[in-house]
């Protein structure tokens, strides 16, 4: 029996589940040595976290092929398969399968893709499912890659074709992980070929250009934890730990399109000299350009929030920022760059912050000039609700929550669809609408369906700053490729389900996840 460190031979002492559980790079020395003993080894990665026959069969196949096998599992953060996923932590999931006799070695993959994993392990056998064997089919897009990594170190793929099952569909169908409404949803959208829908609906935006039109936003969040009470004022002292510091606003929103679209371009204003170009193209994707109008004399708009640090409770924030109207030579310039950057592009997406940027001849030009026009008027805590989805009184495509909704039809009580279809649409002339509400989920509307609602599909929430904008700058390309308003925003939803378990704008809501979160929801 090999040891726990190195895989040599010890004593014939069966080893614990416990004890076959190792890191990454342990298991890259058990690799190692028997190798040099001339042994074979196999590596099977996975999410496994239903264990069931078809994982069985897999492990059986590796076991066969070689006289070593190791199984990786993705931990936890990286698991996109949809709301309460991973059923099984990853420590969990990691002794399941480290009590199967035919597993020789186990550990947790705390990378987003297993080419570390093989670069480390450098397997003669790495095992895979028939549902990969056609590149095409892979919507992970890494089978090449993991392939080119195996073959590097002279090793080769085999493809299992026994009997196969989906732990996402298992679950879906006989554990009771969704609360009514939503599995009815689900099993609803099932039925009507959802799936193969939305994922077609996805890839019809892949080619598009889109420029974002909007305030840039530094968004800065200092951690602390608190001291208690000062003993001479009424105020909490807090300790401070760390900060980080985000680039956010239409910079964030346009990295989460940016991984849908072919190109992206942001038109925005900065101040005179505070933040240097240099950091903010250090925060954007590859594919995303940045025109920036800069304004002397005044800040980039930036948002401190002081955040407890053990459950990420915001605490306070300051602003800097001044949002009093620009001179007409100032606003001519935005207006002119805006007019001229816009009109190459298959979609324009205005994420209105208020605060400062875009005037009514900004809106003016953007409506003249935009072949496809979405907007956000967000109410915040620096426009204290003067910045109304109202004052464009053209769109096609308006994503806003539903306190913004109410505030623009000036309607505190009524049930939230008649504000959509009544009054709201009764005060601006736009096609297709979508609602978010929360945990309530969202509302969609277009002349031909009316209001629906599509319910919220998480309700694990770190952090909501950004999801909002994820929202909308992923689901107006779907819009302007002429989705059903409903399928938008199924994916919208999936987009937000998405965003809030991301802390501030460490990362942005990219292609492949959202597909395979989709995917999962469906199976």
């Amino acid at each position: 029996m090999p040891s726990p460190a190195t895989g040599v031979a010890r004593s014939s002492e069966p080893l614990t589940a416990h004890e076959k559980i190792k890191t990454i790079e342990q298991l890259g020395e058990i690799a190692r040595s028997a190798q040099a003993q001339g042994r074979t080894v196999a590596l099977c990665h996975g999410v496994f976290d239903l264990v069931h026959l078809g994982h069985i069969r897999h492990i059986q196949a590796a076991r066969d092929e070689a006289d070593v096998v190791l199984v990786t599992i993705t931990a936890d953060r990286f698991v996109n398969k949809g709301p309460g996923r991973p059923i099984f932590p990853e420590n969990m999931r990691a002794e399941m399968l480290a009590a199967l006799a035919n597993v020789d070695w186990v550990g947790i993959n705390r990378d987003s893709s297993a080419e570390t994993v093989l670069e480390t392990v450098r397997p003669d056998i790495y095992v895979k499912g028939s549902d990969y064997e056609n590149p095409e089919d892979d919507v992970t897009g890494k089978i090449r890659t993991e392939r080119d990594a195996v073959e590097r170190h002279g090793g080769r793929i085999v493809f299992t074709r026994d009997v196969t099952f989906s732990s996402s569909s298992l679950i879906n169908r006989y554990l009771d992980i969704y609360d009514p409404p939503l599995r009815d949803y689900l099993q609803k959208v099932r039925e009507g070929g959802g799936s193969e829908r939305l994922l077609r609906l996805i890839d019809k935006v892949q080619d598009m250009h889109v420029v974002l039109v909007g305030d840039t936003i530094i968004d800065e969040y200092q951690y602390v934890s608190a001291l208690g009470k000062s003993s001479k004022e009424n105020i909490v002292a807090t300790l401070f730990k760390s900060r980080e510091q985000f680039a956010g606003g239409v910079v964030a929103a346009a990295n989460h399109v940016a991984s849908f679209c072919k190109s992206v371009e942001i038109v925005t204003t900065l101040g005179g000299e505070d933040y240097p170009d240099d950091f903010i193209r250090a925060h954007v994707r590859p594919n995303v350009s940045l025109t920036p109008i800069r304004i002397e004399g005044r800040p980039t708009t930036r948002k401190l929030r002081f955040v407890e640090m053990g459950y990420l409770h915001k605490l306070f924030e300051v602003y800097t920022m001044n949002d009093t109207p620009l001179g007409e030579t100032e606003r001519a310039e935005i207006d002119r760059i805006t007019s001229e950057r816009i009109k190459a592009a298959d979609v324009v997406i205005v994420t209105d912050f208020g605060h400062g940027m875009i005037a009514q001849t900004t809106i003016d030009a953007l409506i003249a000039n935009a072949r496809f026009l979405a907007v956000n008027a967000q109410s915040n805590s620096g426009n204290h609700g003067y910045n109304l989805i109202t004052k464009y009184p053209r769109a096609d495509y308006i994503c806003i929550d539903a306190p913004e909704a109410r505030l623009a039809a000036t309607d505190k009580f009524s049930d939230i669809a008649s504000v959509i279809a009544t009054s709201l649409r009764g005060k601006i002339d736009c096609d297709n609408m979508i609602i978010t509400h929360g945990s309530f989920g969202c509302y969609p509307f277009s002349p031909k369906t009316g209001v629906a609602r599509v319910p919220a599909f998480t309700k694990s929430v770190v952090d909501t700053v950004g999801a909002g904008d994820a929202f909308l700058t992923i689901t107006a390309p779907l819009v302007a490729a002429g989705g059903h308003i409903e399928d938008v925003a199924f994916i919208g939803n999936a987009a937000g389900a998405i965003k809030v378990g991301i802390v501030g704008h460490r990362s942005s809501v990219e292609k492949v996840p959202l597909v395979k979160f989709v995917t999962a929801l469906l199976k």
